[in-house]
């Protein structure tokens, strides 16, 4: 989740590059698109829409240029700031079943005219400072909770994610690269209890059991889909190709590229 293009509008903390948005944030594509997946579901953005990318969820995103270029505002709604917000405003959550990783919010005359009014920070003429960072940030939010109120229930939700099933949360999600700890903080659990009861489940350790998860995918999709490794291990939670390639053949006696060719 790295956005380093200047053409670009970031206000507040930044987010983090890990697969993992700890932090909701409001997210509006200038140029380019952008595909998102959550291990349940894809989302697709284009010029021109606004979503929330909500804190506690897993994404791995893809981005495709227009004419080189990707450009894009991102303001982070932290807890800090939150909480901060609701010492000024009075807004009481409630429980939402909605789990979606991305909101998309319907554009409307007020972020259609907020958006404008970040033009010259965007496009370089002007630098925000620290305090007027805030100001927009806050005017922002309010713009949000004017038009859709049930946001509320998102933002202002302040507690750690709850006690969920392992075994479903581990299948949707073992192509991501992320921590243990990460892992036991998402399925409500400390990292001893995820342990144990990851051990209980799936008889094996975590790790193990992510390796050849991986792995057995990684196969399936260069013999039965046809892809290319270069296509592939990122995707499958692995850092660079000369690893992935060296357990591929530790696992299966067989470099990745050689998949299929062995067949009459």
């Amino acid at each position: 989740m790295k956005f380093n293009n200047i053409q670009s509008c970031h206000l507040g903390p930044e987010i983090s590059p890990e697969q993992f948005i700890p932090e909701h944030f409001f997210l509006f594509l200038l140029k380019g698109s952008m595909v998102a997946y959550d291990g349940y579901r894809h989302y697709t953005l284009k010029p021109g829409d606004y979503c929330i990318a909500r804190k506690n969820h897993l994404v791995r995103y893809t981005k495709y240029k227009e004419d080189g270029d990707f450009e894009k505002i991102i303001i982070a709604f932290d807890e800090p700031f939150l909480k901060k917000f609701l010492e000024r405003h009075s807004y009481q959550a409630k429980p939402t079943d909605n789990d979606d990783s991305f909101l998309f919010i319907n554009e409307n005359k007020l972020i259609k005219n907020y958006i404008q009014s970040l033009e010259p920070y965007y496009n370089g003429t002007e630098q925000l400072d620290g305090q007027f960072v805030d100001i927009k940030r806050e005017e922002l939010l309010m713009i949000l909770l004017k038009n859709n109120p049930d946001l509320k229930d998102i933002f202002f939700n302040f507690n750690v994610p709850h006690k969920i099933d392992l075994e479903l949360f581990m299948n949707h999600h073992f192509k991501f690269n992320i921590s243990l700890e990460r892992f036991a903080y998402m399925t409500g659990r400390s990292l001893s209890t995820f342990k144990r009861e990851f051990k209980s489940i799936f008889n094996t350790t975590p790790g193990k059991w992510l390796l050849n998860k991986r792995l057995q995918e990684a196969y399936f999709l260069l013999d039965k889909e046809h892809q290319k490794p270069t296509d592939i291990y990122m995707d499958l939670g692995f850092e660079d190709l000369s690893h992935f390639s060296f357990v591929f053949k530790k696992e299966f006696g067989i470099a990745p590229s050689e998949v299929g060719k062995l067949k009459v």
